[in-house]
């Protein structure tokens, strides 16, 4: 790499936000007095606090000599909060990251963005509802951006990527690597036609406390915050509450009272969030934030397979089954009290129905209607 003074400013920031324990409330305001990285990394001020000013007499030069190599391949770009494209709605953050590592098309970012969260064990129902609201509403315009965790993150950047929309990641991570491994290739996808996000340098592992870290950048990013499935204690309501504290939209989308994944959306209901049945509504709550912004209201679901095809009629014993289960999650010995099914059809019936796609499986033996059946 030639030594330029553009690539000795980059090497500086990357230094800089290397800096253990250090964060944007630090770096910011420092910056901005200074005005230049490599002046502040040459010649910290003497009101730098003692432990940057400690790091600053040997910053870790590998780590950036690794950065600036990553930032040297094609489509990476370190994006500083000093940039004209930095987004101005990270910037009204109170502790916005000083600088962000991107991988993809940078021009997302000025696009209006709607984060979809959730559980990463959810049911089969919350994973649909994840994907289905993503496709239409990207449908629609707007760029659905979430976590890139297993779960409702990576069901809504797949119902994105599936209708030909746009979606970005924001990431826990350094962007050479990818967490959860096992969504590798939806990474590559995400890549290809949109963006991913981190804060974190190269290299950068998986710690737990990076995590709420990322969950601001995608409140602080998004017009509003989707919930779709969470407990009660879950870095979803995390980002919901910094997207509240941000003043942004959040809405959550009802689940059953037995289900332990809907009990975090229904106490963000109580406390003010905006219960959601389709992608139309959170659509009209955003549309007048949004002034238009190039957006249209999302058409009717995409017709499934099956639905192209005339439906056979429903055997009378499966119908039977599915009314005595309503909508709340039951166990396979509540069905047979319910219907008078020996054990052995009530489970054959289900795994019938689950195949066909009408229920769905849950841990500790319990199933849940999804409530597509055909009369």
């Amino acid at each position: 790499m030639d030594s330029t003074p553009e690539n000795d400013e980059t090497a500086a920031w990357c230094a800089l936000l290397r800096a253990p324990g250090i964060g944007g409330q630090t770096l910011n305001p420092l910056l901005a007095a200074t005005g230049s990285a490599r002046q502040l990394v040459e010649a910290p001020p003497p009101d730098a606090p003692p432990a940057l000013r400690d790091y600053l007499r040997e910053p870790d030069w590998h780590g950036v000599e690794e950065d600036m190599r990553w930032l040297e391949q094609p489509d990476n770009r370190l994006l500083r909060i000093s940039d004209p494209q930095y987004p101005a709605r990270l910037r009204q953050l109170s502790n916005p990251p000083t600088a962000l590592f991107l991988h993809g098309d940078a021009d997302l970012l000025s696009l209006p963005q709607l984060a979809i969260v959730g559980s990463r064990n959810p049911s089969t129902g919350g994973r649909r509802n994840a994907h289905d609201f993503a496709a239409h509403l990207a449908s629609a315009g707007l760029v659905i951006s979430s976590g890139l965790a297993t779960g409702i993150d990576a069901a809504a950047h797949q119902g994105a990527l599936d209708a030909d929309g746009l979606t970005l990641a924001v990431t826990g991570t350094g962007l050479d690597r990818v967490y959860p491994a096992k969504n590798r290739t939806l990474a590559h996808e995400i890549a290809m036609s949109g963006l991913l996000v981190s804060e974190f340098p190269v290299g950068t592992p998986p710690l737990p406390a990076h995590f709420p870290r990322r969950n601001r950048i995608l409140a602080g990013l998004s017009f509003g915050t989707l919930v779709v499935e969470a407990a009660l204690k879950s870095g979803s309501l995390i980002t919901a509450r910094l997207a509240t504290e941000a003043g942004r939209e959040v809405f959550a989308i009802p689940g059953s009272i037995h289900n332990p994944m809907a009990r975090g959306c229904h106490a963000l209901i109580r406390d003010g969030a905006k219960l959601v049945e389709t992608a139309e509504h959170v659509f009209e709550e955003l549309a007048p934030l949004l002034g238009g912004a190039g957006l249209s209201a999302p058409g009717p679901a995409p017709p499934t397979a099956a639905a192209d095809a005339p439906e056979a009629p429903m055997d009378p014993q499966h119908r039977q089954l599915l009314d005595a289960m309503a909508f709340d999650p039951v166990t396979t010995d509540e069905l047979v009290e319910r219907t008078g099914f020996p054990a052995a059809e009530v489970s054959s019936i289900l795994l019938l129905l689950e195949l066909q796609g009408h229920v769905s499986s849950a841990a500790g033996g319990l199933f849940t209607q999804l409530g597509i059946a055909t009369e």
